[in-house]
């Protein structure tokens, strides 16, 4: 901690108000002393730290869990320090292994350079463009030659990979590793020693490749090497496990307003407080009266709710989108009445036959569910109502006409128009 002892009362007082925005959330920081110190010398010198995040553009539709990170850097940004973000379009042909039980599919150039556009112009709701510079790392990965290639092989051994838990999951049980997947980590390590990088921020699930930066800098000489950030895998609006899309408990950043607003009053009240400090932009002030308001009772965790909502599609949408989703919400939920402006959807004569139609078929076809199957189990699961009314049985036939308004679902009100 040499540095600190150079620093002015006012100086300390910086690095500590740094430091408490910085560890907000953090499951670990790896190691917390290197962390002080980076922040320490550039409060000294007024250099901004290059504080780093690797994408892998394998799945560019953005949801609340992924913008963790993205947050984080937001912060750095404002306390004056440069973000690194680095489009992994080189890396991405060969895919993270990371928690994966089988080799990845190699991406194409074109899906890389497709995945890559969109997440640029959907982590811009998040940071701020002119503080972020975007690297592609084909531009230093794509002209290494064989021989530099193996002098970086050469700095990690295999016992080193295989402490990895899905590398040696996989070893344990037979299953193939190839040897391309063990450059995965060791090609995101040399984006650190390209950048030089200070920092670099991801998800618990990301520590071993986080780390391999830490050693391949070391490696090459670095007199520091960057500290890891670890943030946590925030759950789903099923309090239980994981956001994912694949398992339909996300809320997607580029959802309209009215279905984020409504999934977003869906989270369970015991991880409304993890939603507010990992992925939303309020103070530390804020977020301490928050949680105190709650424990104390003199917040109503559905009004706690109510603003974590708003705040979503504030920054995604807008401010009016806010007020209007709001309403709606209001109006369908806590009313539950019908709202005043709901959608159109066209049903032609010769889809009835005299009138009347499956409402498994009518479902499919307006576009309500995908496919019969899924028809019917939301029928099943009493999600579907026509003109107020709950419908219980898949092949039931209902007479239709114009202006009868299907509800399917929490969220969603449509009226039908027979053309």
């Amino acid at each position: 901690m040499e540095t600190i002892h150079h620093l002015s009362d006012e100086q300390k007082q910086e690095v500590e108000r740094q430091l408490s925005i910085i560890r907000r959330g953090a499951v670990e920081i790896i190691p917390e002393d290197a962390l002080i110190q980076k922040i320490a010398n550039s409060v000294l010198t007024g250099k901004p730290l290059k504080v780093k995040l690797g994408l892998d553009p394998s799945a560019p539709d953005i949801h609340i869990g992924h913008t963790v990170v993205l947050h984080k850097l937001r912060k750095f940004q404002d306390l004056g320090h440069e973000v690194q973000l680095i489009i992994g379009d080189f890396t991405g042909r060969i895919g993270d292994p990371t928690g994966k039980s089988e080799t990845r599919k190699q991406l194409s150039e074109e899906d890389v350079k497709r995945n890559a556009a969109t997440y640029e112009k959907q982590v811009y709701k998040i940071l701020d463009p002119l503080k972020t510079k975007f690297h592609f790392n084909s531009s230093w990965l794509g002209k290494m030659n064989f021989q530099e290639v193996l002098q970086v092989a050469a700095k990690v051994t295999v016992a080193r990979m295989l402490e990895r838990d899905d590398f040696a999951k996989r070893y344990s049980n037979n299953q193939p590793i190839h040897i391309h997947e063990f450059f995965y980590p060791l090609m995101q390590g040399c984006d650190s020693v390209s950048l030089e990088s200070d920092i670099e921020i991801g998800g618990t699930d990301q520590t071993f490749n986080i780390l391999m930066g830490r050693t391949l800098q070391g490696a090459f000489g670095f007199k520091e090497s960057q500290a890891a950030i670890l943030m946590p895998l925030l759950e789903g609006i099923d309090g239980v496990q994981k956001m994912s899309k694949s398992l339909n408990n996300y809320i997607g950043i580029d959802e309209s307003p009215n279905e984020m607003f409504g999934k977003t009053m869906s989270i369970p009240d015991d991880i409304m407080i993890k939603y507010f400090e990992l992925s939303t932009g309020i103070t530390n002030e804020e977020l301490l009266k928050l949680r105190q308001g709650l424990k104390d009772g003199e917040i109503h965790p559905r009004d706690a709710k109510v603003r974590l909502a708003r705040e979503y599609v504030r920054l995604y949408h807008g401010d009016q989108e806010a007020d209007e989703a709001e309403q709606h919400f209001i109006t369908v939920f806590q009313k539950r009445s019908i709202p005043e402006n709901i959608d159109e959807l066209y049903l032609r004569k010769d889809q009835l036959q005299d009138g009347n139609i499956s409402i498994t078929k009518l479902l499919v076809t307006l576009g309500l569910a995908s496919s019969n199957s899924e028809a019917r189990r939301n029928v099943v699961q009493g999600a579907v109502k026509i003109n107020g009314i709950k419908l219980l049985e898949p092949n039931e036939q209902v007479e239709i006409h114009s202006g009868d308004i299907i509800r399917a679902g929490k969220r969603k009100f449509v009226k039908i128009v027979v053309g």
